[in-house]
């Protein structure tokens, strides 16, 4: 192993030597470079190979390579490029090599090598690494998609990345995102062939025996992926990602044409196609100028075409009577509200008509859960408190079990200060059971922290406490802990701590939290820190390293301190924490005998 090193270290002389011969580097840094590259091929030649240390090595070479790009600017100096540069780049693609090879399945390495050889422009590298990669993780369609997406966009070759996605299609003959970008680069092919044979005619060459494929030049390439593509992969989705990419080419316009009709024959119920149909009305605007209209007639065309999308809505819900469906409509309805306006009067309208679609949903009992939220916004926003309530109510009604929508009744009525919150908290909590109610009870106590006497606000923590889940109760305890030390002060919330620890679970910031309050006194005992840490310990010893530095720590600052306990605490520390925790703690405690922490 010795030799091998030795060997490696001494294959980067030369370049080492050049680099100061030119006076980029001084000796010293030279040195200091043969020492740190010593340290690092040490680790990686060991016989228990780590990934960190491969990793830093790369990182290592990387930071010099461009502390080299950074000097070569600022003298001006540009020669000697083979001999530098050259070998620290094979270096790096030596190491990504061996790491990759060792550890074939992180693909987060892999794409960092790709990284690595697009940054510096090893264009003949990456094609190895892409074919090597693609070869361990043939069942990733991203990669190939990547891979395609560089022959097409960098290496300028069609072919390549035809020959990727083909390759790719067979190990996933049903992926979308595949088809999906194929097609693009088809497209972008035919495009880009499209100018060139422009340019041509322009210069009026002669192209000799060479001529372009009219197929190519009109997208038919594009269309004969998609034909198959239609075939396999189901569902408007996909239709609809292929006609947007269509649309970005000028040259499409009979393509788009037979992607439009064969979703609206195969999938006219699906509310995908639908939304479609609806939005293009806002593409297809007054076919007279509008370079000389006015603000007023802007306002009046703009309304007509909302107007025109909210008629195919109207016949889509009636067409398909869903939930997705009254999604679709209401997300345009609060899009065209969200949109920024001049004019007060088309505001209104957008207003008016997200309120009325949001009824007319709710009345035919499709109005999704997940929306009423943007309802009683809006409602609230215009001061239609009645409504909200009526609403929220009603939402309460058809959700009786989503603690989501009585959360959300009760912040309402919270916001409009009614009578009806205690009410409503017990009819939640009668609805809910115990399970998931946390949210709740959050809610309540809170409320009732602004509201109600202390006594009430105590009688409804203690009471959380029994009608939570034992995990949630957990959040109830440090929130039950913190009010009464704001509430009541020092001496209640000793009583408090101690009653709570009769009932596990706890979390650690529980005893943090006590541990804290206890640090804020001005006669902070000793003692009782040990009575929290000890109890801390009990329930988290095993996993938390950091209670036992702390303690450690507690110990030796504490004005009634004892050092002598640390030895004690340190041997029980190294008996309770489990696995790697251990040498955490170890490492912690050096720091802090250091006096680093």
């Amino acid at each position: 192993m010795a030799e091998r090193i030795e060997q490696r270290l001494e294959d980067r002389v030369p370049e080492l030597e050049q680099l100061e011969r030119v006076g980029l580097f001084t000796h010293k840094e030279i040195k200091a470079i043969l020492r740190k590259a010593s340290a690092l091929e040490y680790k990686i030649q060991r016989r228990t190979l780590r990934k960190e240390d491969f990793i830093n090595y790369i990182q290592y070479e990387i930071n010099l390579l461009e502390l080299i790009k950074k000097r070569r600017a600022r003298v001006g100096y540009s020669f000697k490029k083979e001999e530098i540069e050259f070998s620290i780049l094979q270096r790096v693609h030596s190491l990504f090599k061996r790491a990759t090879g060792k550890w074939k399945d992180d693909v987060q390495l892999w794409l960092s090598h790709v990284a690595f050889c697009k940054q510096w422009n090893t264009k003949h590298q990456l094609s190895k690494v892409f074919s090597s990669m693609l070869a361990i993780h043939p069942n990733k369609p991203a990669l190939w998609i990547m891979a395609a997406k560089w022959e097409m966009e960098t290496r300028l070759s069609s072919e390549s990345a035809r020959h990727l996605f083909l390759r790719a299609l067979r190990f996933h003959p049903e992926c979308p995102k595949l088809y999906q970008e194929y097609f693009r680069m088809e497209l972008m092919n035919a495009e880009k062939q499209r100018k060139e044979k422009k340019e041509f005619e322009r210069a009026k060459m002669d192209l000799g025996e060479f001529s372009y494929s009219e197929e190519i030049l009109n997208g038919e390439m594009a269309r004969i992926i998609y034909r198959d593509a239609a075939q396999k992969i189901k569902g408007a989705e996909f239709h609809l990602a292929v006609l947007s990419i269509a649309k970005l080419f000028d040259f499409t316009q009979d393509l788009q044409k037979e992607i439009l009709e064969s979703l609206q024959t195969k999938f006219a119920d699906d509310p995908l196609t639908w939304d479609y149909m609806a939005r293009r009305e806002l593409e297809m605007g007054s076919l007279q100028s509008t370079e000389h209209s006015t603000k007023q007639m802007k306002v009046s065309e703009m309304t007509q075409r909302e107007e025109r999308c909210c008629a195919v809505f109207e016949e889509a819900v009636v067409a398909v009577p869903t939930e997705d469906m009254w999604k679709c409509y209401i997300t345009f309805c609060l899009e065209r509200y969200n949109r920024k306006t001049n004019s007060a009067e088309l505001k209104q309208k957008r207003l008016e008509r997200a309120l009325s679609v949001f009824d007319k949903a709710h009345e035919s009992s499709l109005l999704p859960e997940a929306l009423y939220k943007p309802w009683l916004q809006l409602l609230l926003e215009f001061s239609l408190s009645e409504k909200a309530a009526e609403v929220a109510e009603a939402a309460t009604k058809r959700f009786s079990l989503s603690v989501e929508v009585w959360q959300m009744r009760l912040q309402v009525l919270i916001q409009l200060k009614s009578d009806d919150v205690p009410r409503c908290f017990e009819e939640a909590i009668k609805h809910m059971k115990s399970k998931g109610t946390l949210p709740l009870w959050t809610l309540w106590v809170e409320w009732s922290e602004g509201t109600n006497s202390k006594e009430d606000t105590e009688a409804l923590y203690q009471r959380s406490l029994c009608a939570t889940t034992s995990a949630e109760s957990v959040t109830m305890k440090e929130k039950y802990l913190d009010w009464t030390y704001r509430s009541h002060g020092y001496k209640k919330v000793r009583k408090v701590f101690t009653s709570l620890c009769e009932n596990r679970p706890f979390s650690i910031d529980f005893f943090r939290k006590m541990i804290q309050i206890e640090k804020e006194q001005e006669a902070c005992k000793m003692l009782h820190l040990r009575e929290y840490y000890e109890r801390a310990l009990r329930e988290f010893g095993s996993t938390d390293s950091d209670l036992w530095v702390d303690y450690i720590k507690e110990e030796l600052s504490h004005p009634q301190g004892k050092p002598e306990n640390c030895g004690n605490i340190h041997w029980r520390a190294m008996k309770m924490l489990q696995g790697d925790l251990v040498e955490d703690f170890v490492s912690k405690h050096t720091l802090l005998q250091a006096g680093h922490l």
